[in-house]
């Protein structure tokens, strides 16, 4: 892999197509280190994630699809691994949710960073900023603003980042928006590094519990999170998960219809 090249995503780190999306296949290790190359020869990089429910919202929105072709994405959760065997005989090389690689990826690069941050209700994101300066000290972390932005506080946003000029800008809105809006505002004349984070913050600040050690070993955070939020969360888990299976299926026979040319 070329580290000067621009990213193309679609033929980054042995890619599984995943309902339309092209998911890098690779380790965390390896991960952080094309990452930080990337930062390190200040290469414009988007980074998001694809679990089954942004594999759905994908699917049901093509203008999100497009805007994830010019992003790095990163395989988050058993979903996408069932698919990865279901496609292609095999899982992803390892889960790489981004509640725990963002923080990896700050906490194995030395070199210090700036690292502006948008997102979340305030008081999460200040929290979860005062948790990352305690844990990461070589970087400087700077919380811009929540993630329920007005217009007037949109336009002040961009042009703080862009004074800044940050290596890293964490964006925690939810899928799609925050992927939508780092298209949109975000660009290498602003930053190096923007990353999709989904409720990364909320996590961060304590105001959304991670589930125990064993359940993720067992790979069903994603239970978790439903038992702990079900009014939220059931239409993601509980119709979300059996609809992404289903068309991963039909990839599946797509696949296999391609192959017999038919």
């Amino acid at each position: 892999m070329n580290l000067q090249a621009p990213i193309d995503p679609s033929n980054t780190m042995n890619a599984m197509n995943i309902l339309g999306v092209q998911v890098a296949n690779t380790g965390q290790d390896d991960a952080i280190s094309f990452l930080e190359q990337a930062l390190v020869n200040r290469r414009f990089t988007k980074v998001a994630f694809l679990n089954a429910h942004s594999a759905n919202t994908a699917v049901e929105d093509p203008e999100f699809t497009d805007i994830l072709r010019t992003f790095l994405v990163l395989p988050d959760g058993v979903g996408v691994d069932i698919a990865a065997k279901l496609l292609y005989g095999q899982p992803f090389t390892q889960n790489l949710n981004g509640t725990d690689f963002v923080p990896a990826l700050l906490t194995g690069i030395k070199k210090p960073l700036t690292v502006a941050i948008v997102g979340a209700v305030r008081e999460n994101g200040e929290k979860a900023t005062a948790d990352l300066v305690q844990r990461m000290p070589q970087h400087r972390f700077i919380y811009l603003n929540d993630g329920f932005l007005r217009p007037e506080e949109e336009a002040s946003v961009i042009e703080r980042v862009g004074e800044l000029r940050p290596d890293i800008v964490l964006v925690a809105m939810g899928v799609p928006r925050q992927e939508k809006w780092i298209a949109r505002n975000l660009s290498e004349g602003s930053c190096t590094m923007p990353i999709a984070v989904g409720a990364l913050l909320d996590f961060l600040s304590g105001a959304v519990p991670r589930a125990p050690l064993a359940v993720r070993r067992l790979r069903m955070e994603w239970f978790y999170r439903l038992c702990l939020e079900p009014a939220r969360m059931w239409r993601r888990y509980v119709l979300g998960n059996p609809l992404f299976l289903l068309r991963v299926a039909r990839q599946k026979l797509g696949l296999k219809r391609a192959g017999a040319g038919v």
